[in-house]
């Protein structure tokens, strides 16, 4: 199966997905899944939705990964496989106001991460976009920032604003890295995803702010602010390519 989704040009964390998926269906019947039947494989979604009451996007994270597994690797053609279908809830994101975001940042102690927040809010990045961000990536010249290898393998660029460019030159200064933006523990790793996570949590539980927010809130605050503020996000798309306004 492995070695199928690499074919099929799959990024890693894909991969990671799809294999957890089938990993935790072997363990629901503690068996190979490819002993299987089409009954047993119906009762473990039913147990999804039924019994363990999984959210929509959690159904079709396991349907995704064990409908590769069983059509592409086993070629088995299920009905089962066609019958799942979770409904899409529509909610709407949660958004911090701009007061809100000055707070949050302001409380993180850490240089590192305080930056790395910044740039996220500022530049609209994703959580993995901005802790893989390297030194090259950053054209003082066009002010924008490339993101390389973004959702779905996609190159893009983002304006990068003169205050936050400040910032960043502020930063580097006290850095002393060469290679990543926000460097890990070693010389040519990034920053731990969960380090920074962690970090925004413990702001958000000191701010007193009473709101289900992300790192990922970061980016919805940033695309709501630029309407907010009469930005024409559909020019800025023709610009930087659809990615830029996707959220």
């Amino acid at each position: 199966m492995i070695e199928d989704m690499k074919l099929h040009g799959f990024s890693a964390r894909t991969q990671e997905s799809y294999v957890g998926a089938v990993r935790q269906l072997a363990k629901y019947y503690m068996r190979s899944p490819g002993e299987l039947s089409e009954d047993e494989l119906r009762q473990f979604f039913l147990w999804l939705v039924r019994d363990r009451n999984a959210s929509p996007s959690t159904v079709r994270q396991y349907l995704s990964g064990i409908k590769f597994f069983y059509e592409s690797t086993l070629r088995r053609d299920w009905y089962t496989l066609d019958l799942v279908r979770p409904a899409k809830r529509k909610t709407l994101p949660v958004v911090l106001s701009q007061q809100e975001v000055q707070h949050l940042l302001s409380l993180v102690d850490n240089p590192k991460h305080r930056m790395a927040l910044s740039l996220i809010y500022a530049c609209g990045l994703r959580l993995l976009e901005a802790t893989h961000l390297k030194l090259a990536d950053i054209d003082v010249q066009r002010m924008q920032i490339w993101v390389r290898n973004g959702k779905g393998g996609k190159d893009r660029c983002v304006p990068l604003a003169q205050r936050t460019l400040q910032e960043l030159r502020r930063y580097l200064k006290r850095a002393h890295t060469d290679y990543h933006v926000f460097a890990g523990k070693g010389s040519r790793s990034p920053l731990n995803q969960t380090t920074l996570q962690r970090a925004f949590k413990a702001v958000l539980r000191e701010s007193g702010i009473n709101k289900a927010a992300s790192i990922r809130t970061l980016r919805h605050s940033y695309a709501t602010h630029l309407l907010e503020a009469g930005v024409d996000l559909s020019a800025l798309a023709h610009k930087y390519g659809d990615v830029f306004c996707e959220c």
